[in-house]
């Protein structure tokens, strides 16, 4: 075998390697990267723009084995976008909505019933002041910990736990408040 047929050999398993690592990384963390984007934009086609360019970020990478936390960095990049798409939305007048689709095995005022409650639920997320619904929705929704959230938000970990806990006992006061009304 000559020099060149080996070098090529080891390049082919070391792009084959970058591939799988790549395709890992999309395994693992896509549904949590495209919830960041849409926890921030609030539109289904945004997010799925912002997961891709996510991805695309990720493969652009010289090495994606060298990322430490691979689920953090992810976090982090999607969320610096998508707040940075989010920010052009707002200044050119372009937001978005939700898209809801209930389950087919419920009965209809069971559906009814959820829709209205995640509704309420989500009106009272976005009502929340950026500080506390951030941490709220990168630790509680996205199930990151305190040191990935506090990576994304660039705060300390101390500082995401008071800010999510105070979110949590104003949401839990407000919802209780709702539902003793709804009686």
């Amino acid at each position: 075998m000559s020099a060149d047929l080996v070098m090529a050999e080891k390049a082919i398993a070391t792009m084959q390697e970058k591939e799988n690592l790549f395709e890992d990384a999309i395994r693992a963390h896509a549904r949590m990267v495209y919830r960041i984007a849409h926890s921030v934009l609030r539109d289904a086609a945004e997010a799925e723009d912002v997961t891709q360019e996510v991805f695309l970020r990720t493969l652009r990478q010289k090495d994606i084995s060298r990322i430490q936390d691979q689920k953090a960095w992810l976090a982090r990049v999607a969320w610096r976008l998508a707040v940075e798409r989010n920010r052009k939305a707002i200044s050119t007048g372009l937001t978005g909505e939700a898209d809801q689709v209930p389950s087919r095995e419920l009965a209809a005022d069971e559906i009814l019933w959820q829709q209205e409650r995640a509704a309420f639920l989500q009106q009272l997320i976005e009502a929340l002041p950026d500080p506390l619904r951030h941490p709220l929705v990168l630790s509680t929704l996205e199930e990151l910990s305190p040191r990935e959230v506090a990576a994304v938000l660039d705060v300390s970990e101390a500082a995401v736990r008071s800010r999510a806990f105070r979110a949590r006992q104003i949401l839990r006061e407000r919802l209780t408040a709702w539902m003793v009304r709804r009686r």
